[in-house]
C-alpha cells in the first residue's frame, strides 16, 4: 500500500466552519484569545479520553503548540488523572523541556515524543499519544489499517507503522526517528506501544485519535470473525475524502466536548 497522504478537503462540509465557528474564527482571534481557546480544548480532550478509557496510570499525553511561541507547547502534568485535569493544571514547556508556566512537572517521554514531532511538523498544532487497549493490541500485529470501514479510511494512505521498539521513549534520537517515520501523515502506529495522531487543532487531533482507536477495534473484530472485504481504490479514496475531513473531525469533537462541559464544568477552571 502506498503511503502518500491523501488530501481530504471534504468539499461538501466546507460550510460547517461558518455555521459552527470552527474555521476562520481561529485566525480572527488575537494571540491571548487563541491561547485560551487551545488550552480549553486541550483540557476537554483529556476529560474525553478519560471517558473512553484512554488513560492508564501515568502514561499518555496530548500537546498543543502555543500560538505566540511556536517552539513551546502546552501539556498535561505528570501523574494527574485525565479525568481530573482542568485548564489551570496545564503546563507550558519550552524547547529544552523546562516548565515555563505551571506548578507541576511533566513526563519526560511526553517532552521527547511531542517536541520532536512539533519541530518536524510545523503544521501539527496538536499531537496525541496514549496507551489504549485496542491501539496497543493492534500495534502488536505489525500492520497498517485496512480500508474496510468508512471511518477507517480517514487513515487511508495517511498513516504508517514505526517498527522499532526500545522501551520508553526517553532519548531524543528515538523520538526524532518516530517523527521522521510519521512524515507528512496523520498518524503513526508504534509497534508494541500504541498510537500517535496529529492535526491542525486539538479538536482534529483528539478526534483522529478516537477514530483510530475505534478503527483498530473494528478491524480486529472483523478479522476475528472472518476475512473482511477490502474497499476498492475508488471506494477508499471517496471515504478518505469524506471521513478524513478536518471539518468532520472538528464537528465530531464539538459534539463530545459539549457533553463534557455540561457534565464536568470544573474542566474550565
Amino acid at each position: 500500500m502506498t503511503t502518500t497522504p491523501i488530501d481530504a478537503p471534504g468539499e461538501h462540509l466546507d460550510s460547517l466552519d461558518d455555521e459552527l465557528g470552527l474555521g476562520l474564527a481561529s485566525a480572527a482571534r488575537d494571540e491571548a484569545a487563541e491561547r485560551a481557546h487551545r488550552k480549553v480544548q486541550l483540557a476537554i480532550a483529556f476529560r474525553m479520553f478519560a471517558r473512553y478509557g484512554y488513560d492508564e496510570g501515568a502514561a499518555g499525553h496530548i500537546t498543543v503548540r502555543d500560538p505566540g511561541r511556536p517552539d513551546h507547547f502546552w501539556v498535561n502534568p505528570f501523574s494527574v488523572p485525565f479525568a481530573r485535569i482542568k485548564v489551570s493544571d496545564l503546563l507550558l514547556i519550552d524547547a529544552e523541556g523546562r516548565v515555563v508556566e505551571g506548578e507541576r512537572r511533566t513526563n519526560k517521554a511526553a517532552f521527547y515524543i511531542h517536541s520532536s514531532i512539533h519541530e518536524a511538523r510545523p503544521d501539527a498544532v496538536a499531537v496525541a499519544h496514549a496507551h489504549t487497549i485496542h491501539g496497543r493490541a493492534f500495534s502488536a500485529l505489525d500492520q497498517e489499517l485496512l480500508p474496510i470501514i468508512q471511518e477507517s479510511c480517514a487513515f487511508y494512505r495517511n498513516h504508517v507503522v514505526f517498527r522499532e521498539y526500545k522501551g520508553l521513549v526517553v532519548e531524543r534520537v528515538e523520538s526524532e526517528r518516530i517523527a521522521a517515520t510519521l512524515g507528512r501523515h496523520r498518524a503513526v502506529i508504534l509497534r508494541h506501544h500504541g498510537l500517535i495522531t496529529v492535526g491542525g487543532s486539538v479538536e482534529e487531533t483528539a478526534w483522529w485519535f478516537h477514530t483510530m482507536e475505534r478503527a483498530c477495534q473494528m478491524q480486529m473484530l472483523a478479522q476475528a470473525a472472518g476475512t473482511p472485504r477490502v474497499m476498492t481504490e475508488e471506494e477508499a479514496v471517496l471515504a478518505a475524502r469524506q471521513f478524513g475531513s478536518a471539518n468532520m473531525a472538528r464537528l465530531g469533537f464539538r459534539l463530545l466536548a459539549e457533553q463534557v462541559v455540561d457534565e464536568e464544568p470544573d474542566v474550565l477552571r
